[in-house]
C-alpha cells in the first residue's frame, strides 16, 4: 500500500490525481447506487458517498488534489446538467401551469414553501449556520440540483472555503431519510384517512373518461343554416384560426378537405376537430350533429402523421404556411410533449411536433417534405446550440436582480442561468442555425454526466470531514433536522389535499413524489396501482418544483448570510 501511495504522490501530477480520483470516485458510486432493497436505492446519488469515502481516504494518505481542476469540474458538471434538465421541461413548462395542472402545482409549490419556512425556523431555533441549513434542506428533499445552488450560491457571496464545504455534509446526512421519508409520507395519509386503492383508480378513470385526458374532441356537424347556403367557409365565424379545425368535408361530390374558399350547400357535413365549448359553439351556428361517417377510406383523401423537423417550417405561424391554400391540405391536430393540442392560426409549430394531416396523398407527401419528418434528425444533439445555450445562460446568471425588500441584489448564479436559458430556448425550440431540441436518450446522457461529475466532486471535498461530523459533532443533530424539513411539509400538504380539497390519492402521491423531484418514490407510487395517475401528476409538476427547488437556497443564502 505504500509503494501505491508514494507512485501517486510522486510520479503522477496533480491534474491526473483529480482525474483518477473522480473516475474512481463516479465508477463506485454508480455501481453502489445500483444496490436497491425493494425497489428503493440511493441511485445517482450514490456517487456522493463514494465521493466522500475516496475523499476521507485520500486525505488520511496525505493525497492532494488540484483545487482549480476540481472548481472546474464541479461548475461545468453543474451547468451541464441543469441546462439539459431546463431543456427537457422547457416544452411543457408553461402548459404544466394550466388547467388541471394548476391545482397540482399549487399543492406541490406549497410543499417547497413549507419546506423552506421549517428549514428557517431550525435555523432559528436551533441556531444552525446557513451552509448547512441549506445543505441539510437539499438533502432532505432528495433534491440535487439545489445542492448545486447552494455550494454555488456560497461561493457568489464569498464565503470561507469551510463554509463552501459544509453543504455537501448535510446534504449526505439527510439525504437517507429524504428517500424514506416521502415514502412514510404516502403511507400515513393513505392510513391516516382509510383510502382505498382500487376505488381512487376507478374514480381517476372515470374522470378521465369525462375529459381528463389529452385527446382533442371531434363532432360531425351537417349544416342546416340556410344563411350559410352558397356562402365561402371563410365567412363561418370562428371557424378558421381559432383552434377548431374543419379536417374533412362531406359534400354531393364526395368527401374533400375544406379551405377557405370551398363554398357551402345545405346538408354538407363538416368533420369537426378541437375543445369541446368551440365545437358546441360551432354545432349550434351550422346545424345539428349527425352520424354520418367521414371515413377516408374508398376517398382521394388521406390521413397521416408527421414530425416537425425542418427548421423553416417552425420559424412561422401556420396561417403564414398557409398549408391549406397552398397544398390543399389541413393539420387537424398537434401533439407535443404527450398533450393533443388544436391548432390556431398563430400557433407555431416546435422542432418535435407531431403533427396529423388530412389532404389528397400527393399532397400530404408534399406536406412531408415541407414539415422535414425526418426522425432521425430527433435523434441528435446540435452542439452548437448546447454551448450557445449554456453561454446565454451563464451571461443570465451574472446579471444582478435588485428585487424589493433583498439587501443584495439577486443572481441567478451557475444553477439558475443556464436553467431559466434552457426552460425558455427549450419551449423555443430553434432560431436560426440553432436547434434546443434534444432527443431523451442524449439529453438523459448529458444529464447524468453532469452530475456525476459535480457529485464525485463535492464527496471528493467534503470526505475529509463527514465522519468526524456524524461521529464525533453534530452528525445526529442534522438528522432529526433533515427529519423535519422531510416530513412536516409533506405530511400536512398530504392530508390537507386529500382531506379538504379532496385530491385523488393516487394523484396525491404523484404530487408529493414530484414535489421531491424523486423518482424511487414515483416508482413506489406507481406500484399501488396500474392507473397513472401518479405518472401524470408527477410530470405536471416536476418542471416548476425543478426551478422553485434550485432558486429557494439562493434565497435562504442571501437573505440569511
Amino acid at each position: 500500500m505504500t509503494f501505491i501511495i508514494d507512485f501517486l504522490t510522486t510520479r503522477m501530477g496533480e491534474v491526473a490525481l483529480t482525474m483518477m480520483a473522480v473516475s474512481l470516485a463516479a465508477v463506485l458510486g454508480l455501481l453502489f447506487g445500483r444496490l436497491s432493497f425493494r425497489g428503493i436505492g440511493l441511485g445517482i446519488g450514490g456517487v456522493l458517498f463514494a465521493g466522500i469515502a475516496v475523499g476521507d481516504l485520500s486525505a488520511r494518505a496525505g493525497i492532494h488534489f488540484s483545487a482549480e481542476m476540481f472548481e472546474f469540474i464541479r461548475e461545468f458538471g453543474l451547468i451541464l446538467f441543469v441546462f439539459t434538465i431546463g431543456v427537457q421541461v422547457g416544452p411543457g413548462f408553461f402548459a404544466s401551469l394550466r388547467k388541471a395542472g394548476l391545482q397540482f402545482n399549487l399543492a406541490a409549490a406549497s410543499i417547497v414553501c413549507l419546506g423552506v419556512l421549517v428549514t428557517v425556523a431550525i435555523g432559528i431555533i436551533f441556531d444552525v449556520p446557513v451552509p448547512q441549513l441549506v445543505g441539510l434542506m437539499s438533502g432532505a428533499v432528495t433534491n440535487t440540483p439545489g445542492l448545486g445552488a447552494a455550494v454555488q450560491a456560497l461561493s457568489d457571496a464569498g464565503a470561507s472555503a469551510e463554509d463552501i464545504a459544509a453543504p455537501p455534509l448535510g446534504y449526505a446526512v439527510a439525504y437517507p431519510f429524504g428517500i424514506v421519508g416521502i415514502l412514510l409520507s404516502m403511507l400515513l395519509v393513505r392510513f391516516a384517512l382509510k383510502v382505498d386503492i382500487k376505488a381512487e383508480a376507478d374514480r381517476f378513470d372515470v374522470e378521465r373518461r369525462k375529459g381528463a385526458s389529452a385527446s382533442l374532441p371531434t363532432m360531425n356537424v351537417a349544416v342546416h343554416n340556410g344563411n350559410f347556403e352558397g356562402h365561402k367557409l371563410a365567412e363561418v365565424p370562428g371557424l378558421f384560426d381559432d383552434g377548431l379545425v374543419a379536417s374533412r368535408m362531406k359534400t354531393e361530390a364526395g368527401l374533400i378537405v375544406p379551405r377557405r374558399d370551398t363554398i357551402l350547400h345545405m346538408g354538407d357535413v363538416l368533420h369537426l376537430v378541437g375543445p369541446q365549448d368551440k365545437i358546441h359553439a360551432m354545432q349550434m351556428i351550422l346545424g345539428e350533429v349527425v352520424d354520418t361517417p367521414l371515413s377516408t377510406k374508398g376517398t382521394d383523401l388521406r390521413w397521416g402523421r408527421m414530425v416537425v423537423t425542418d427548421k423553416h417550417a417552425t420559424s412561422h405561424r401556420l396561417r403564414t404556411l398557409a398549408l391549406d391554400e397552398a397544398y390543399g391540405v389541413t393539420i387537424s391536430r398537434i401533439m407535443r410533449a404527450g398533450v393533443e393540442l388544436s391548432p390556431r392560426g398563430d400557433s407555431t409549430l416546435q422542432f418535435g411536433d407531431i403533427v396529423t394531416v388530412v389532404g389528397a396523398k400527393d399532397a400530404i407527401e408534399t406536406v412531408r417534405g415541407v414539415l422535414g419528418d425526418q426522425s432521425s434528425k430527433l435523434e441528435m444533439v446540435d452542439f452548437p446550440g448546447l454551448f450557445i445555450g449554456i453561454m446565454f445562460g451563464v451571461l443570465l446568471g451574472s446579471i444582478p436582480l435588485a428585487l424589493p425588500g433583498l439587501p443584495a441584489p439577486l443572481k441567478l448564479g451557475l444553477a439558475g442561468g443556464p436553467l431559466v436559458a434552457a426552460i425558455l430556448l427549450g419551449r423555443l425550440g430553434s432560431w436560426g442555425p440553432f436547434t434546443w431540441a434534444m432527443p431523451p436518450v442524449a439529453n438523459h446522457a448529458l444529464r447524468e454526466f453532469g452530475i456525476v461529475l459535480f457529485l464525485a466532486v463535492v464527496g471528493l471535498k467534503a470526505g475529509s470531514r463527514f465522519l468526524d461530523t456524524l461521529l464525533n459533532g453534530d452528525g445526529l443533530s442534522w438528522i432529526l433536522y433533515g427529519a423535519l424539513i422531510t416530513l412536516i411539509p409533506l405530511v400536512i400538504v398530504g392530508l390537507v389535499a386529500r382531506a379538504l380539497f379532496g385530491f385523488n390519492y393516487l394523484s396525491l402521491c404523484g404530487v408529493l413524489a414530484g414535489s421531491m423531484t424523486d423518482p424511487p418514490a414515483l416508482a413506489f407510487a406507481n406500484a399501488q396501482s396500474p392507473a397513472p395517475a401518479a405518472a401524470i401528476a408527477y410530470a405536471s409538476v416536476y418542471p416548476l418544483v425543478m426551478g422553485l427547488r434550485i432558486f429557494a437556497p439562493q434565497l435562504l443564502v442571501l437573505l440569511l448570510m
